[in-house]
């Protein structure tokens, strides 16, 4: 068994997001749009999922890699308040805001530079703020 590693400053500190919806069918099409991706649909119970792209073979919590779901459960409300998640909107951010409004979100911040690229803030189908990265 592999031991697992302590988190430190080389490990993600983030393993797992989940944006709630209300819903699920408006704002998977609105990722998958936006995004230019296919996710994957669950229900558990009361709870639907839609999975972010992943590999269901590679151990999210010690690959580095992280990944999430849109979240429909009557546990979760979307809000424009409150944490901030980034997802990546590589290979160009531009192309991805450009696709925003069409999908039914609104762009809160414009294309801003930093150190590690570019962000922007939206808001997406459900209500929710989210901020997409990407180096270009």
């Amino acid at each position: 068994m592999a031991l697992l590693k302590k988190i430190d400053e080389n490990t993600n500190v983030v393993t797992w997001f989940e944006i709630p919806v209300n819903d699920l069918t408006r704002a998977r099409k609105f990722y998958e749009t936006i995004l230019d991706i296919k996710m994957t649909l669950r229900a558990d119970g009361n709870n639907e999922a839609a999975f972010f792209p992943f590999d269901p073979n590679v151990v999210q919590a010690t690959s580095g890699r992280v990944t999430g779901v849109l979240s429909k459960s009557p546990d979760n409300t979307p809000s424009d308040h409150g944490t901030v998640v980034y997802i990546n909107a590589s290979p160009d951010l531009q192309t991805v805001l450009d696709r925003v409004a069409a999908a039914g979100g609104k762009v809160l911040s414009p294309k801003i530079s930093i150190p590690a690229g570019f962000i922007a803030i939206i808001t997406d189908s459900e209500g929710n703020r989210v901020g997409l990265h990407a180096e270009k």
